[in-house]
């Protein structure tokens, strides 16, 4: 399995978990909680692979995707139902920040071989990143995250990406530029979100 294989799966299970805790809250039922995490799971690289024309699309490639987040489904359901006391917004933003690294990382990768010029990977990152977020938020009747609590989120996911693409024209290591841009894209959520820091709202 190569690393970028490796990542894009860890992304889908902490998309996935997100979606879980959030289709919880809204106390859905099992086909509810199964088309949030499938939503949350899949959204951002089905956006990426549309947009770069890629046919099929991931996930229909590796049905065993899709399979593993239904297993899941059937074993979350009533584990975060009995969990229900400890499913928290601080639960939610740690998912969707470690998502977020995953995703955007795997995605702006994505669009590099592809040979997508820069700014553009970037934002293929970007999208990744946050569209299985703003997807699960729209199903469960709220305003995206990425458009409501003013810290920066997608901002985020940019600086990440060109973090990841300035590393690869330098020519570091494939694996430590992934891991590393990851890494950066979460901490800086999780920092931006814990310190209550704003940008463009009064």
């Amino acid at each position: 399995m190569t690393l970028i294989k490796f990542i894009e799966i860890m992304a889908i299970l902490v998309g996935a978990f997100s979606g879980f805790i959030e289709a919880r809250r809204k106390r859905m039922d099992l086909v509810g909680v199964f088309t949030v995490a499938f939503m949350t799971a899949f959204g951002g690289g089905t956006m990426r692979d549309l947009l770069l024309d890629k046919r099929p699309l991931f996930w229909v490639t590796h049905q065993e995707y899709a399979i593993l987040i239904f297993v899941l489904a059937l074993i979350a359901a009533p584990l975060i139902r009995t969990l229900r006391q400890i499913v928290s917004e601080r639960l939610i933003v740690i998912a969707d920040a470690v998502g977020l690294g995953l995703f955007s990382i795997a995605g702006v990768a994505s669009a590099l071989d592809a040979h997508m010029p820069l700014f553009i990977a970037s934002m293929m990152g970007v999208i990744t990143g946050i569209f299985g977020g703003v997807l699960r938020d729209i199903v469960c009747n709220e305003v995206p995250m990425v458009f409501r609590d003013g810290k920066p989120y997608a901002i985020c996911a940019f600086l990440g990406s060109w973090m990841y693409l300035i590393m690869r024209k330098y020519h570091m290591g494939h694996d430590l530029a992934l891991w590393t841009s990851a890494v950066f894209i979460t901490t800086l959520r999780l920092v931006t979100w814990k310190f209550d820091m704003r940008v463009g709202r009064s």
